[in-house]
């Protein structure tokens, strides 16, 4: 007979209804998270661009890329192109921070002679297609050398994804290799665009950003993981840094690398695997867990949604037989009539000489869009319009707005 006091086993605590949300949560940002995917949303987002760009709903995809909001106030009245490219691209830059972070510090770019390598390739990178640009051109004059920086840039966000799509068949330290070339290739275009295509610098913006920097740097040292700090800090400083004239990314690189690479008693989270065994892991690598599938499942393929939207025909393509033969009949009218007539769309033409359409729509350069056959000469996009709708042909290079672009 049992004995009445032994103790009935306890049935099994039944899992709490937050339980199963959580654990798909996780799922989907372990796996929005994996370069793989990263890539193939952002490579889906680049074509899905391009076929709305150059179908019927090209208009409206201008349209909205070109609308624009924010406070004009604070130098923050930006088209939605220029929202995914300069603010949610930060987000991805941080990201980059963090990782190159953790390589130089605690990683395989320690050694400063590996290091050495991807920095010497990224300068030879900009230097050698600068160099052939200028040697091709020039003979063509001023306006045409302008552009001798175009060829100088690696987009950093394709670069990673097509790295990403391949990354299994990579060595880890080739890819470690790939990214440090095209961040330290993207800052220096960002060098490059401050120097050369930026008409000034506004310091005083430019010195204020030190101060949440400042204050991000010692909180991140102290261990502070609060997002009601952490995150108005890092706004504010990227948004001095745009107000300055600097391609504002450029703080999303130095949030990243103020994040410590070393895991201290005070500075570090400490993770339990599924075997209960307790893993001191460094700042670097808990903000690069949680802000990974942010830049790589939304941030990444927004920005490719709104920049690679061209249109492959240009703009003489889309002047239709029925504005040239209202051209004809009309007569001489402005210039912004004849646009609108020759594209079917006002925010086209206008789009590509707003100063603030996205760099993609004003750095354009076409050898067939604008001559018809008439003329080999490089042409921006605005003067393209204008000259399709004008029924001329291009007589000249004209200078293109600075390649803002190239810092993507």
């Amino acid at each position: 007979m049992p004995d009445s006091a032994t103790p009935a086993p306890a049935s099994p605590t039944p899992p709490s209804p937050s339980a199963a949300p959580a654990s798909r949560a996780q799922r989907l940002s372990r796996f929005v998270s994996r370069d793989t995917t990263g890539g193939l949303l952002l490579l889906g987002a680049t074509v899905l661009a391009l076929v709305i760009a150059n179908s019927p709903a090209g208009s409206f995809y201008a349209q909205v890329r070109d609308t624009t909001f924010g406070p004009e106030a604070l130098h923050l009245h930006l088209s939605v192109g220029t929202w995914a490219a300069d603010g949610l691209l930060a987000i991805f830059f941080f990201v980059v921070g963090l990782e190159l972070k953790q390589e130089f510090v605690a990683g395989s770019l320690r050694d400063p002679r590996v290091a050495t390598l991807p920095i010497a390739a990224a300068v030879g990178g900009v230097a050698l297609p600068a160099l052939i640009f200028t040697a091709i051109n020039i003979g063509a004059g001023p306006d045409a050398l302008q552009g001798w920086a175009i060829p100088a840039a690696t987009d950093i966000a394709f670069a990673v994804a097509v790295v990403a799509v391949v990354g299994k068949r990579l060595p880890p330290a080739l890819r470690t290799f790939l990214l440090t070339l095209a961040v330290v290739d993207d800052l220096i275009a960002i060098t490059i665009i401050a120097i050369f295509y930026t008409a000034g610098i506004a310091v005083v913006p430019l010195l204020l950003a030190l101060l949440p920097l400042a204050a991000f740097a010692v909180l991140v040292r102290r261990g502070v993981r609060s997002w009601w700090l952490l995150i108005p800090l890092g706004v504010v400083a990227w948004a001095l840094v745009h107000a300055s004239g600097i391609h504002a990314t450029i703080a999303g690189v130095a949030l990243g690398l103020l994040v410590p690479a070393i895991a201290t008693r005070r500075a570090g989270v400490t993770h339990v695997d599924a075997d209960g065994h307790e893993e001191r892991h460094a700042l670097t690598h808990h903000f690069a867990e949680r802000w990974s599938p942010i830049s790589s499942g939304v941030a990444v393929p927004i920005f490719a949604f709104f920049s690679a939207g061209v249109s492959v025909g240009g703009c003489w393509s889309r002047a239709s037989p029925a504005s040239s033969s209202t051209r004809a009949s009309a007569g001489p009218t402005s210039s912004a009539s004849r646009s609108s007539r020759a594209s079917g769309s006002p925010s086209r033409c206008s789009s590509a000489s707003s100063p603030t359409a996205p760099a993609a729509s004003r750095t354009t350069w076409s050898r067939s869009a604008c001559s018809s056959g008439r003329s080999s000469q490089p042409c921006s996009a605005a003067s393209c319009c204008r000259r399709a709708a004008a029924g001329t042909s291009a007589t000249g290079p004209s200078r293109a707005s600075p390649p803002r672009s190239l810092a993507r």
